[in-house]
């Protein structure tokens, strides 16, 4: 592969998304483990959707809510001048939406897991529910959501169908490594998708290596 460009901007792309998803999954992964109300079982499903929709499907809507016609596009439009679609910052919206499910659902068990008698503690000595989240239940689910948040990775790499959906296949300004793969296949260039695919296929085995230790050792 001559070309590493969108290995480059696959791996700006999935560490931007990947913060992002972390700091918002994780925020609302607590919400819905505290939040006693069946409300919250359909917060979760709504924000957990991207995990079962087809990614063209995840992509399309993306596409239509913030394409220019749409009123998000259109004010995203209106204040920085560009349209957001087909645009870098359309891959890292097209993946933060791929990977923050996980970010979420691998968070709010871990949070769930934390001992409830430990926190009360903590409330017990006078502590703000706030300083209980940070100092008590957070740190005792970190190794859950940083497993959360490695998988949110690996997805937001290899995420294909929303980001070619939302930030198109343009060569040298757009184009992932998923994307690339993909072009290469159609073109019969051999030598870029297998390097592309090995790429890939090596981050998804370390990533899966990590969470499969962080799991056994939570065992």
């Amino acid at each position: 592969m001559s070309d590493w460009f969108p290995f480059w901007l696959s791996l700006r792309v999935s560490v931007i998304a990947t913060v992002i998803s972390g700091v918002l999954g994780v925020a609302i992964a607590y919400l819905l483990a505290k939040w006693r109300s069946r409300l919250a079982s359909l917060v979760e499903v709504v924000f957990t959707l991207p995990i079962v929709l087809p990614p063209t499907v995840l992509g399309y809507y993306l596409l239509t809510s913030l394409g220019s016609r749409s009123v998000l596009g259109g004010v995203w439009e209106a204040t920085f001048g560009a349209p957001l679609v087909f645009t870098q910052t359309g891959a890292v919206v097209a993946a933060t939406v791929s990977a923050l499910p996980f970010v979420i659902r691998a968070a709010r068990a871990a949070i769930s897991n934390v001992d409830p008698r430990t926190e009360e503690m903590a409330r017990v000595i006078g502590l703000p529910e706030w300083k209980v989240a940070r100092v008590v239940t957070l740190p005792l689910a970190a190794r859950g959501i940083g497993a959360g948040i490695a998988l949110g990775f690996a997805r937001a790499l290899g995420d294909f169908g929303a980001t070619v959906m939302v930030a198109g296949n343009i060569p040298g300004q757009t184009q992932t490594l998923p994307v690339a793969v993909y072009d290469a296949v159609q073109s019969g260039d051999g030598d870029t998708a297998r390097t592309g695919s090995l790429v890939l296929g090596a981050v998804a085995v370390v990533v899966l290596l990590v969470v499969t230790q962080v799991f056994a050792r939570r065992r």
